[in-house]
């Protein structure tokens, strides 16, 4: 079984990030053949400085190495450096209706927003199939509110297999288990949009300012408090252990607390748990040239299969003559 999984290099990771999708898809690495690429073709649509794009891709890389993506393990590379599939995503587009894309919940919300629309975002759906049937892919963890392009995905590649014979392998979603709603400094869902978050690797001082900011009640100290309706009690159990959570819990039972003393315990687990991704990324900063050998070898394997493919796609509808 091949997985597949493209992560934008739209910017840093937050707490979130990390425990609603990045751990999840990291650990699947163990367990299937993994390809992960650097989706920074997609991150055109919303990214239109150069330096920017391609500092973010290095920083998207470092910050995938470092929270334990195993390039010995995993095949990680750029999209742009597999151009198979920039000429597959133009073979798929020449038979996707308009209609399939223009039901996509990313282009009706930017509609329903009144916010520009570039093509590149009507047709994402598209390249986004073709990065993942340029591998084969037979598994792509996603959020549930892109199991639709995986969807369309299905229907773009068993129409063109129903024209022209089974070309191409048909993917099946994960849904990440979004069960770690991960609460923001506000108390809602952690969001860059919403500007409540904490990066992963922000720095320990800003990161505890953050926390100590932290929405909370005015109930009075000596009150007990329920932890499972907390959302800072939520915060501290993703990254304490289970002896740490229950003696928080019991501490809230019991009353008598301040909350300043949970966020002071909330920011140093956070700090313990993030030590170990932090001293490795602070390694791989320091050796720039590993890093892109670790691209440019993922992009040599990626490219291999991805050559594969895209021979079968145009021996098919006749781009290619038949070996």
């Amino acid at each position: 079984m091949r997985v597949l999984s493209g992560i934008q290099p739209t910017g840093r990771p937050h707490w979130g990030n990390w425990f609603g999708a990045i751990q999840q898809y990291i650990a699947l690495q163990d367990e299937d053949e993994a390809y992960y690429f650097v989706a920074n073709l997609h991150a055109l649509n919303t990214i239109r400085d150069g330096t920017q794009l391609y500092q973010n891709s290095i920083d998207t890389t470092l910050d995938m190495l470092a929270l334990g993506l195993d390039p010995e393990k995993a095949t990680l590379f750029l999209q742009s450096d597999v151009p198979e599939v920039s000429e597959l995503c133009w073979i798929l587009m020449s038979g996707t209706p308009m209609g399939l894309l223009e039901r996509c919940v990313s282009y009706k919300d930017k509609i329903a927003k009144g916010l520009p629309v570039v093509t590149g975002l009507f047709t994402y759906p598209v390249l986004q199939a073709a990065d993942i049937l340029a591998y084969d892919s037979n598994i792509v963890p996603v959020g549930a509110d892109q199991k639709q392009h995986i969807e369309v995905c299905r229907d773009i590649a068993g129409a063109f297999n129903h024209q022209y014979g089974e070309v191409f392998v048909l993917p099946e979603s994960r849904v990440l288990d979004s069960s770690a709603k991960v609460p923001g400094t506000d108390g809602e869902k952690m969001s860059k949009s919403y500007g409540n978050f904490i990066e992963v690797f922000e720095a320990e001082k800003s990161a505890r300012k953050k926390v100590m900011r932290i929405a909370t009640d005015s109930r009075p100290m000596e009150d007990p408090k329920d932890p499972e309706t907390d959302h800072l009690y939520r915060l501290f159990s993703l990254f304490a252990d289970d002896d740490a959570k229950k003696e928080m819990a019991d501490m809230y039972r019991k009353g008598g607390f301040g909350y300043g003393d949970v966020k002071k315990a909330l920011a140093q687990a956070a700090e313990d748990y993030f030590a170990q991704p932090r001293e490795r990324r602070r390694e791989l900063e320091s050796n720039p040239d590993h890093v892109l050998e670790i691209l440019h070898e993922g992009a040599k394997k990626a490219r291999a299969k991805a050559s594969e493919v895209l021979r079968r796609a145009q021996e098919a509808c006749g781009l290619k003559a038949p070996k």
